[in-house]
């Protein structure tokens, strides 16, 4: 049995990591779904898709399950957007979400899903992990290590307090 998992992982993080770990003792192989993965350089999605794809990639090496990444890049049109996954990734029987809309959207397309427990989301929570990168405080113990190196390696906290700036009346230079 394959399954299919998506997050923004912006950044991949030990809840995420946590719940791969979950799942692989599920199926036979994963498919990681990178969502809006055509997201990048903003306060929310600093990084993008192939940074993505090189954190989950680097941090489930060698995990057992056979694990695939695949961007996926967002489509406004909910009706259509199960489909779209599916066109996108290998085959899969069961998708794990907790998220409402995700949920019922595979629900109404015939895609069995499967919830999960969420861990420790007091820290375990993309907005609070880019929080505290941007405050210069702990984020790096709730993340894999070959995700701390990633992020070193594109210099991805600098990156994300310059989009944080804005000019003085708010305008992007765009």
């Amino acid at each position: 049995m394959r399954g299919f998992y998506i997050g923004r992982f912006q950044p991949y993080h030990d809840g995420h990591h946590q719940m791969v770990a979950e799942i692989a003792d599920e199926v036979d192989e994963l498919v990681l779904g990178i969502g809006s993965a055509g997201d990048s350089h903003t306060p929310r999605n600093p990084f993008t898709a192939g940074e993505r794809v090189m954190m989950v990639s680097k941090a489930v090496a060698g995990f057992d399950p056979t694990t695939y990444v695949v961007p996926i890049e967002d489509l406004d049109r909910n009706a259509v957007w199960v489909s779209h996954v599916q066109s996108m990734c290998p085959q899969f029987d069961v998708a794990y979400s907790n998220n409402p809309l995700v949920v019922r959207l595979f629900r109404e397309a015939g895609v069995e899903v499967r919830g999960s427990p969420m861990f420790r989301r007091d820290v375990l929570e993309g907005t609070e992990l880019r929080s505290r990168m941007l405050a210069d405080e702990d984020w790096r113990e709730h993340v894999p290590d070959p995700v701390v190196g990633v992020i070193e390696e594109i210099d991805g906290v600098e990156r994300m307090r310059a989009v944080a700036d804005t000019d003085a009346n708010g305008d992007d230079p765009r």
